[in-house]
């Protein structure tokens, strides 16, 4: 069967005939039989050149052939046991090893749970009921963070979807991404406040990156009001390089979230921190959190693997970059101050500017990005479909895919 015809199919099976909402491509999705290295391969017979990488996870590109030995192996073991095993604590000292700011993690099966863990020991150990997130920031679909953007930081939250209950979003409030005043006047005023989680670089809207010490602002006006700092890494973790954008920008955070990357491909999410606030998890501590997958085998291999590769060739970040400085250079110029990058992590901005914050990328050009989207799919090239998701590189992609994606750029544009 074709594309159309599984889409049709699908929407009697499937609400919206897809399993996430950002799938939903007009007319119809394209359907995915197999994908290798930097390469899809469609229902249709198309092969495409994939910018999108799951969303962010497959740094080392499709079916790699490191991570697929080490989930084979584990296979040959079986897939799931319900107890401990060794794989969590080697993939454990990873994750403690890259990251300073991490004493002790906890391993569990999306970044929506870790994001939702994160912010429950946030509670659980300042004994506070709110919590700040950005403006526009998305840490998951779980009730507590989808408020509505624009409402405020000195209102009500509003819920962003049928279902959520708004005395819960009541207890989050936002602020503007790179804007500290904001910050210092909401913290001042309220003293219940737990927890502030941001995504240091804005992934799910972006990316937007930080101006000049706007996260070391933050961590200091976090810092002189009690309330503790959560980094959402579940995009931006070994995206930007060992240890994440915390290494690159010089924060300690008191909580960090992970996934993506991290799990190799396979789902995973990883909250981690400072010793006496991770202590506070069950069974240690009164902070419950569970759940019957966490730290699942498979994944483990998986992300022992990719982080292990990372680890041991570090210089994999520096071609990433210069990839990506490829593309950005064979733009018409008019549009080379649009394109913002970080790390293995771009996107053209259908505005004047790059955007500083998530009001501002609202403003971009929609139609434009869809008639460009739509012209790249066309050439082969498949990015994220929307303005506001980051496009991605792998390892995976060669010099020559480098030069048809830069090539294509041009062209489209």
């Amino acid at each position: 069967m074709k594309s159309s015809e599984l889409f049709e199919e699908a929407k009697k099976l499937i609400p919206g005939g897809v399993s996430s909402p950002v799938r939903a491509i007009k007319p119809y999705p394209f359907y995915v039989e197999s994908a290798e290295g930097s390469k899809l391969r469609t229902a249709d017979g198309e092969e495409l050149t994939d910018c999108c990488l799951g969303y962010g996870p497959l740094i080392l590109g499709h079916a790699n052939p490191v991570v697929k030995s080490a989930i084979a192996e584990q296979i040959e073991k079986g897939w799931l046991y319900g107890t401990p095993t060794p794989s969590e604590l080697d993939l454990s000292r990873m994750i403690i090893a890259d990251h300073p700011s991490i004493d002790m993690c906890r391993f569990v099966s999306s970044g929506s749970e870790a994001t939702m863990a994160a912010i429950r020991l946030a509670r659980g150990f300042s004994g506070k009921k709110d919590i700040i997130k950005i403006e526009g920031g998305f840490h998951g679909a779980h009730d507590g963070v989808l408020i509505k953007a624009g409402s405020g930081a000195t209102t009500m939250g509003v819920p962003d979807s049928a279902g959520v209950i708004a005395d819960i979003v009541k207890h989050t409030a936002q602020v503007p991404y790179n804007d500290t005043g904001s910050l210092t006047e909401l913290v001042e005023k309220n003293k219940d406040i737990a927890a502030f989680i941001l995504e240091p670089v804005m992934g799910n809207v972006g990316p937007i990156l930080p101006k000049k010490d706007y996260l070391k602002e933050v961590r200091k006006i976090t810092e002189e009001n009690d309330v503790l700092l959560i980094c959402d890494e579940v995009i931006c973790g070994y995206r930007l390089g060992i240890g994440g954008a915390q290494v690159k920008y010089g924060i300690t955070p008191d909580i960090t979230t992970l996934g993506k990357v991290a799990g190799g491909g396979l789902p995973i999410g990883i909250f981690g921190g400072r010793r006496e606030i991770m202590e506070m998890v069950a069974p240690a501590g009164p902070v419950y959190q569970a759940g019957t997958f966490s730290g699942n085998p498979l994944t483990l291999a998986a992300g022992k693997a990719a982080v292990g590769y990372l680890r041991e060739n570090p210089e994999i970040y520096g071609k990433l970059e210069e990839n990506i400085r490829t593309i950005k250079e064979s733009l018409p110029e008019k549009f080379r101050s649009k394109f913002v990058s970080v790390g293995s992590m771009f996107k053209l901005f259908f505005r004047d500017t790059p955007p500083q914050n998530y009001i501002e990328a609202k403003e971009s050009d929609t139609e434009a990005f869809s008639a460009f989207w739509k012209k790249m799919l066309k050439a082969g090239i498949f990015l994220p479909p929307a303005q506001f998701e980051t496009n991605f590189i792998s390892t995976a992609h060669s010099d020559a895919d480098i030069e048809k994606i830069a090539g294509a750029y041009s062209e489209c544009l």
